[in-house]
C-alpha cells in the first residue's frame, strides 16, 4: 500500500530542490530579488517535508534523509552561494571584491554541505540542531542582502555583506545548540511571523518600486521585522534549547 504520508514528503523535497535550481538560474540571469523569493519559499517546503514524514507510520528512511539533505545542499547551501558571488545590481562596487566574495561563496558553500552531510550521518537523531540550520542560515543571508545589496535598503555595501557572510559560515558549524521549530515548539509562532515578514519583504520588490513608494515603505518595513525575527533564532535560539540530560550509566 502507498504511504501518501511518505509520498508528500518525497514530493516537498524535490520542490525545494527545484526552487534551489530556480532560485540558480535567476541570480545568473540578473535577477537576485527573485531568487531570494524562491529561497524564501523553499523553506516552506522544507518545514512541509518533516511534517508530513513525521506522520507516516513508516519508519524513516536513510533514502528520504539524503534527498532530504541534497535538495537542501542545492537551495540552501549553492544558491546562497551564488548569491554572495554574482552582484550584476551593483558590479562596480563589488568589482574590487569579486576574489574575496568568490573565496566566502565557496566557503560558505563547504560550510552548509558539511553540515548537511554531519547532520544526515548522525545529528538528525539529536532533538536539537548543532550550529544554525542551513534554511535559517540562507534566510539571515537574504537579509543581509536586502539592507546592503539589493535593493539596498541602508546602501550598498560589500564589506558588511562579506562580514555578515563570514559570520554565518562560522555559526553553521558550531556545537551550539539551536531549536528545531516543530509542532509544539515555543519558538514556532516567532518562526511563522519570520516567513510571513518575508514574504512582505520580498513579494513587493518583485514589481520594482520606487524609494518612498508605498510598496517600497512596506518591504523596507518588512525587511526590519524579518531581522528582528532571524536575529531572535541566533540571540536566543540557545536559550530556547534544552540541552540532553546523561543517560544513567
Amino acid at each position: 500500500m502507498t504511504d501518501r504520508w511518505r509520498v508528500g514528503a518525497n514530493l516537498a523535497t524535490l520542490a525545494n530542490g527545484l526552487l534551489g535550481v530556480g532560485a540558480i538560474l535567476y541570480t545568473l540571469a540578473g535577477n537576485p530579488v527573485w531568487a531570494m523569493l524562491l529561497i524564501a519559499g523553499a523553506i516552506g517546503f522544507d518545514g512541509l517535508d518533516g511534517i508530513l514524514s513525521r506522520r507516516s507510520p513508516a519508519p524513516a528512511a536513510r533514502f528520504g534523509r539524503v534527498a532530504d539533505s541534497v535538495a537542501d545542499g542545492v537551495t540552501f547551501g549553492l544558491a546562497p552561494a551564488f548569491l554572495i558571488a554574482v552582484h550584476p545590481a551593483s558590479a562596480a562596487a563589488w568589482t574590487p571584491w569579486e576574489p574575496l566574495a568568490v573565496a566566502l561563496a565557496a566557503a560558505y558553500f563547504v560550510s552548509a554541505t558539511a553540515r548537511l552531510t554531519y547532520f544526515t550521518a548522525r545529528a538528525h537523531e539529536l532533538p536539537h540542531f548543532r550550529g544554525v540550520p542551513t534554511p535559517e542560515s540562507a534566510l539571515a543571508l537574504i537579509v543581509v542582502l536586502l539592507f546592503h545589496d539589493v535593493p539596498a535598503f541602508q546602501s550598498v555595501q560589500p564589506i558588511a555583506v562579506l562580514t555578515g557572510v563570514a559570520i554565518l559560515t562560522v555559526m553553521m558549524v558550531v556545537p551550539v545548540p539551536y531549536p528545531k521549530v516543530r509542532r509544539g515548539s515555543s519558538f514556532r509562532p516567532v518562526a511563522v511571523a519570520t516567513g510571513v515578514l518575508a514574504g512582505l519583504a520580498l513579494v513587493p520588490l518583485q514589481f520594482r518600486p520606487a524609494p518612498g513608494t508605498a510598496l517600497y515603505q512596506l518591504a523596507d518595513a518588512a525587511s526590519l521585522g524579518l531581522l528582528v525575527g532571524v536575529a531572535s533564532y541566533y540571540l536566543l535560539g540557545p536559550f530556547w534549547t534544552r540541552a540532553p540530560r546523561p543517560r544513567a550509566e
